[in-house]
């Protein structure tokens, strides 16, 4: 049923789709290219232009279920400078997507958190609550849009460390793993339909969606701890 609430959160997503994802993609071409591969860049993916880096299943995805993805970035390891081993860059370019996503979610935070302690939304609470109604006002629907442009932000960036090719996590997982990695690596290649099919099974199951969101709310509530500060700050 598409009620206001519902629609807010589509709305988000779209805002994320266009927004964060080419932050993700856009993460990934920049530390390439610090690293020494403008592969990315060659090709037109060092921007934040969201038509750049939009992949229509991926897009659609996160705009019906929360979770979706870009095109991949392109990098060649072989030209990346000899400050990193190859599997060291590697992880480096990976794990700068999903800490773009985390960065972008903490500013949502700090957005968040100033806002609630402004005058216009204690105002609306405290008339809210004298009434006893509460409806999608625009004092809400500002909180609201904020609150989810924070959560799919941490969801995106959980999901993508999840280390399972091909997603940003399995190649920070090879490189912990050493040597070991490269056997790891290749079996799943061997194996990438099955461990493809297991792993989205696995997603829309509570074995796996229930550590997931058990640890989105950690990350959420760790942002909120961390600027507690400002609604004290702001209020005196």
């Amino acid at each position: 049923m598409l009620n206001i609430d519902n629609l807010l959160l589509y709305l988000t997503r779209i805002c994320v789709i266009l927004l964060v994802l080419p932050l993700h993609e856009f993460a990934h071409a920049w530390m390439a290219k610090k690293l020494g591969d403008e592969t990315a860049e060659y090709q037109g993916r060092l921007t934040l232009n969201p038509l750049a880096h939009l992949d229509p299943i991926g897009g659609l995805c996160l705009l019906l279920t929360g979770f979706g993805w870009a095109k991949p970035v392109p990098v060649n390891p072989n030209r990346f400078n000899r400050k990193f081993s190859i599997r060291g860059g590697m992880a480096l370019t990976a794990a700068a997507g999903p800490i773009s996503n985390l960065i972008a979610a903490f500013v949502g935070m700090v957005v968040m958190r100033i806002y609630m302690a402004t005058d216009y939304y204690l105002n609306y609470l405290t008339e809210s609550f004298d009434a006893e109604v509460y409806g999608m006002d625009p004092p809400l629907l500002i909180s609201t849009f904020l609150a989810y442009f924070v959560s799919i932000n941490v969801g995106l960036a959980v999901f993508n460390l999840i280390p399972i090719p091909p997603l940003d996590g399995s190649k920070v997982l090879f490189y912990f793993l050493g040597n070991k990695g490269g056997a790891l690596a290749q079996w799943l290649a061997r194996n990438e339909m099955v461990v493809r099919i297991v792993f989205f099974a696995l997603l829309y199951s509570p074995i796996l969606r229930v550590p997931l969101n058990m640890l989105n709310g950690l990350i959420m509530n760790g942002m909120y701890w961390i600027t507690n500060w400002i609604p004290m700050l702001m209020l005196g």
